[in-house]
């Protein structure tokens, strides 16, 4: 990517939610919890399968594939459960008057 992108504007994701945006050919899970942002790589890294689809862990900062139930840290890309044992990458979220953007890591 190399390059900020504008993914929304900063109402456009409810708190708690997570939504799928490509850009090119890299898919971005975009998650809101309260004011906070967090943007990672969209395919869980056990099985090609979008993450944006699962649920969103508020009090863990985790999100959750719908598929198999694996978590990741939406501030690392750790897994934090089985199947999953390899990290999703992590981008850098900036929020400012114009929207949510994201920046390569």
């Amino acid at each position: 990517m190399g390059e900020r992108v504008r993914l929304c504007g900063r109402d456009d994701l409810a708190p708690g939610e997570a939504r799928r945006f490509d850009i090119g050919d890299l898919r971005v899970a975009l998650v809101r919890i309260e004011d906070e942002y967090y943007a990672v790589g969209d395919r869980c890294s056990h099985e090609d399968y979008s993450l944006a689809e699962g649920e969103v862990w508020a009090d863990e900062r985790e999100l959750e594939c719908a598929k198999h139930g694996s978590t990741f840290d939406l501030r690392t890309g750790a897994p934090c459960s089985l199947p999953a044992t390899k990290p999703v990458p992590v981008y850098d979220v900036v929020v400012d008057d114009d929207g949510v953007w994201v920046e390569d890591a």
